[in-house]
């Protein structure tokens, strides 16, 4: 303590009789602890304490609850609006032509079977309605028999058929196929004179189909037989059928 305060404190204190400092003690005058003195002036700040203990956890915090069942589904929303339609996509890339192939080997009509035939009638056998031309002009393929009048086919395809038949009397005569008529025709001579009943027809055969011509007796079946006129059939494949 400086030596001008410390006069001054103890005037101070002699005057009023109060307590005496005195190595930092206040003492009184009959050297009893006096009261405490008059705060002083405030001090320099002192230094930084050491940082204290971590706290402890407090005892309103709880131990964590366990999770919960989960809740009932609720019900479904409610649709929302249609959505607009996309835009149009660009058109693809073309894909690329292939190659074209090598050309083939022309065909040869010879290679292929040419079915056809022609048979005049002279002295042809009974053979109940069906009209017999016995005597072969042309049988390409074996295909016509001159024993039974018909025509089996070989070849599926397309065939032409016709008929040049004389009469001298009423005469009906009709293609068949498979003894099924597809077409007829009919004269009707009532002078007794030579004249010709003549047809035509284009069928498509299979292999097996039979073609021939035959008479309607209920109705005319009078041909000339002589050597005056003959009575011609014939029969050729137009171009055949595949499959």
């Amino acid at each position: 303590m400086q030596p001008g305060l410390w006069l001054a404190t103890s005037t101070l204190a002699a005057v009023l009789g109060l307590a005496l400092l005195e190595d930092d003690v206040c003492r009184a005058p009959d050297g009893k602890n006096g009261f405490p003195g008059v705060p002083g002036l405030d001090g320099r700040p002192g230094q930084k304490g050491d940082v204290g203990e971590p706290g402890k956890p407090s005892q309103k915090t709880g131990i964590k609850g366990l999770k919960g069942d989960a809740g009932e589904r609720g019900p479904p929303g409610v649709p929302g609006d249609q959505g607009y339609h996309g835009l149009h996509g660009s058109p693809g890339i073309p894909g690329r032509t292939g190659l074209k192939g090598a050309k083939g080997k022309a065909g040869n009509i010879l290679d292929h079977p040419r079915p056809a035939f022609s048979a005049s009638r002279r002295s042809p056998p009974s053979n109940g309605k069906t009209v017999v031309f016995d005597n072969i002009i042309t049988n390409q393929e074996s295909s016509y028999n001159p024993q039974t009048g018909e025509f089996t086919c070989r070849v599926p395809g397309l065939y032409y058929f016709a008929f040049q038949v004389i009469s001298s009397g009423d005469l009906c005569l009709s293609i068949t196929k498979n003894r099924e008529h597809v077409v007829s025709f009919c004269d009707y001579n009532s002078r007794d004179i030579l004249q010709v009943n003549s047809g035509s027809s284009v069928l498509s055969l299979a292999v097996g189909d039979q073609v021939s011509v035959s008479t309607d007796s209920a109705r005319g079946n009078t041909i000339y037989s002589g050597s005056e006129a003959d009575s011609v059939f014939s029969g050729f494949m137009l171009f055949p059928q595949m499959g």
